[in-house]
């Protein structure tokens, strides 16, 4: 089927790049009426056996059912975004498929016989079938044979339920979100003061600890040039010099350029800095305070993380998380700080030969890290997933471990995945960057892409040796290009920004992009009315929301080594606003997706993260290829069996997984027999081709270290092969993948790697010295 799909994709795509980019009316026509078969409009007074009645507002309740995607002008939105945002080789696929759905014909081929009617002429194009057949038609593409009608099933489904529930008024608000008992963004965060939109000047009756409270600590370590970045770094006082009038171009001097400024780049910034080091450092994304950020999740992903969050592989098989901003995915990720697993550095060490992680450094390494970060193990109380995940366990005898965070025990936080509102959150931009910032020695220049990695030929070498980087600058009216000239350059853009710059950059080596690891991640919900009895006790979470408290405070490895091979899943949970919950949610009516999501507040959520056999290619920043391997699929089945277990002993009153069929089991009342052959079915149904959203919040491995030039990019320093002073300090370097969260592992290679540096500049200040 997928070879099916490769074949038709590049013929598709010819056609559709004969299309206008914008979506033409007809287009429009097409995507509104899917959308609204997705989220239709429902009058309870005719509906029967509606079962809604989670808590007492009937009034909002009422409005939810009753607006439409097209009433709410989510299409209009979708629209917009596809048109002005969104980069992926499936938009040819989607304005294809509109087009087609906008003729009668197209909507034959599409829809088949479902589309048909009675009388003449009878074909009709798809926004004239009645809605319930388009609901039909809808589930046939959910399952269908052909892998292109599933992707286009998936792709609609998540546009449309993602932008429905994350679209705001004037008001902050969404008018879904009483209804299923959400409040917004956190009520604590917005009492405090806000910024001024655009401010960057400090005022006269802020002292110093008051302008660290709401403005963040990188305040004055942030460049922000209002008219050209001429006149900023004037101010700053970093050197620069004018090399090109009349484009107004400098060149900006330093020891240490850094792209990036995430978990790899900052501790990088921080090291260097500290030593005496002038740094500079690009950064793609923006900078958002404490103050700044909003909390709310559709502009905290447009703003804070790439592709506005909605970055997926080329086929759609697996949908992508990561950070795109100043402190990188250390500023949107979920607070767990587990060090790198022994039996991973014993891997790294035998297998791949690499001694740094057999080493002093590496271990001083993840203790100069944690202690960085604050880490700790113990949580004041416990979030509402977290209590489940743990009761479930210890019901069930299987293993259950405190998750140690970089945030102080009374951190009951559960808007950490769109920036932390108070700095307890102890990312690279409350520690290594602030480190940076206070030294005097580095900057910061947010909102800037860096275009090339310059270097060049020098006499007596056999390799060519890093110059310095070429940037592009948007400063509001017009985008200039600017050189950062070093004696070292470093890349931290990410698995998957990294080898998309060193191929941009004209680097050679074949290894550059390959084998990259994603950590393919799979869920299970269970629903916990507030009154829910815990089996012989009464249930002691009853007034707590699924998406309040501190995110990850527990985990199970009950198959985190299930084959004893080092490779399993490790269950944990996730942090589900109403968008992200919604587009993962499985579909099969309006009326029964409703009524999920009025039960969203005290759904809990876990989940099965694989250590990833397979593996995958950064082909360009929005073209990833990634196959799982069958090892993979069945480390996920056996965690969606343990999942549903521990749901179950935790006193769910309703379990399922996100699969398209969208099957799920009142648990009270049914047999033991019964049980068990809904949760052997359900973990026993496939996990790719797209009948069940995988998702992805870590990439790794696409700039591999190791021992070889032939078999990785960077050697145990962290330094390429290919090019000398090019180093690369980010989850790219991973040989393999982790199996847990990377954010300590990262951060000690860097703190590695810049230690590496350190004895090159070193050595070259004795050279220019003497």
């Amino acid at each position: 089927m997928k070879a099916a799909y490769s074949r038709m994709m590049p013929m598709i795509l010819k056609i559709a790049s004969s299309l206008p980019l914008s979506l033409s009316s007809r287009q429009m026509e097409s995507l509104s009426a899917i959308s609204d078969t997705f989220l239709p409009s429902i009058d309870l007074c005719n509906t029967t056996n509606n079962n809604i009645s989670t808590h007492d507002d009937n009034d909002s309740i009422h409005n939810f059912y009753k607006t439409s995607a097209s009433m709410a002008k989510t299409p209009q939105n979708i629209g917009l975004a596809i048109t002005e945002k969104f980069a992926h080789p499936a938009l040819g696929m989607l304005r294809f498929a509109l087009w087609m759905l906008s003729t009668n014909l197209g909507t034959l081929i599409f829809c088949g016989r479902l589309s048909l009617k009675k009388e003449f002429p009878y074909f009709q194009k798809f926004s004239a079938v009645s809605p319930e057949i388009r609901e039909e038609i809808l589930r046939e593409w959910s399952m269908s044979y052909f892998y292109l009608l599933r992707m286009l099933f998936n792709s609609t489904k998540y546009l449309t339920l993602l932008f429905f529930f994350t679209q705001i008024d004037e008001n902050n608000e969404n008018q879904s979100w009483k209804a299923m008992d959400y409040c917004g963004p956190d009520p604590e965060f917005l009492k405090h003061t806000k910024e001024p939109s655009g401010g960057n000047n400090k005022k006269d009756c802020i002292d110093d600890d008051d302008e660290k409270n709401l403005f963040g600590p990188l305040y004055r370590g942030i460049l922000r040039p209002k008219h050209s970045l001429t006149g900023t770094l004037k101010q700053s006082g970093f050197p620069f010099h004018i090399h090109d009038s009349s484009s107004r171009a400098v060149t900006i001097p330093c020891d240490v350029v850094i792209i990036g400024s995430g978990s790899g780049g900052g501790v990088v910034a921080g090291v260097l800095a500290k030593s005496g080091y002038k740094v500079f450092v690009l950064e793609k994304g923006d900078y958002f305070a404490r103050s700044t950020l909003s909390l709310l999740e559709g502009p905290s992903m447009s703003q804070m993380y790439q592709g506005s969050g909605l970055l997926a592989t080329e086929d759609l098989g697996v949908v992508l998380l990561a950070g795109s901003t100043v402190g990188g995915g250390s500023a949107v990720n979920w607070s767990a700080s587990i060090r790198t697993p022994q039996h991973v550095m014993n891997e790294w060490c035998s297998r791949h030969e690499l001694e740094l992680f057999n080493s002093k450094l590496y271990r001083e390494a993840m203790d100069a890290v944690c202690d960085r970060m604050g880490v700790q193990s113990c949580a004041h109380e416990e979030g509402f997933n977290n209590a489940v995940l743990r009761k479930g366990c210890l019901e069930m005898g299987y293993p259950v471990n405190d998750i140690p965070r970089n945030s102080t025990p009374d951190h009951y936080c559960g808007w950490c995945t769109f920036g932390c509102k108070d700095g307890k959150k102890k990312g690279t931009a409350e520690t290594w960057l602030v480190d940076m910032m206070d030294s005097g020695n580095g900057l910061i220049l947010p909102m800037c892409e860096a275009k090339k990695i310059l270097y060049e030929r020098k006499k007596g070498r056999n390799r060519d040796t890093a110059t310095g980087v070429a940037f592009e600058f948007d400063n509001g009216h017009q985008k200039e290009v600017h050189e950062v000239q070093a004696k070292v350059v470093v890349v931290a853009g990410g698995a998957m920004g990294t080898p998309v710059l060193f191929k941009k950059s004209g680097l050679k080596n074949p290894n550059i992009g390959k084998h990259l690891h994603l950590h393919p991640v799979a869920m299970a919900w269970g629903y916990f009315p507030p009154e829910t009895p815990l089996l012989s006790d009464v249930w002691p979470e009853k007034e707590k929301r699924s998406y309040e408290g501190g995110i990850m405070t527990a985990m199970s490895t009950v198959v985190a080594d299930f084959n004893k091979t080092g490779y399993g899943a490790v269950i944990q949970t996730p942090a589900l606003h109403p968008g992200m919950f919604a587009a993962l949610t499985p579909w099969v009516s309006g009326v029964d997706f409703r009524q999920r999501m009025c039960k969203f507040s005290r759904t809990a959520h876990i989940f099965a993260l694989a250590r990833d056999e397979g593996s995958g290619e950064v082909k360009s920043m929005n073209t990833l290829w990634y196959k799982m391997d069958q090892r993979d699929e069945q480390k996920l089945k056996r965690g969606t069996e343990k999942m549903l277990r521990i749901l179950v002993a935790a006193g769910a009153e309703e379990i399922g997984t996100h699969h398209c069929e969208g099957k799920r089991l009142k648990v009270k009342g049914v047999s033991w027999h019964e049980l068990q052959r809904f949760i052997k079915d359900e973990s026993e149904k496939g996990v790719t081709e797209l009948v069940r959203p995988i998702s992805s919040a870590h990439q790794m491995g696409s700039c591999r270290m190791g021992v070889e030039a032939s078999e990785s990019v960077v050697d145990q320093r962290g330094e390429t092969w290919e090019v000398e002073g090019l180093y690369v300090a980010d989850s790219s370097v991973f040989p393999t993948a982790l199996g847990v969260n990377p954010m300590v592992t990262v951060q000690a290679i860097a703190y590695c790697t810049a230690h590496s540096i350190l004895e090159v500049l070193g050595r070259k200040k004795e050279r220019y010295l003497y």
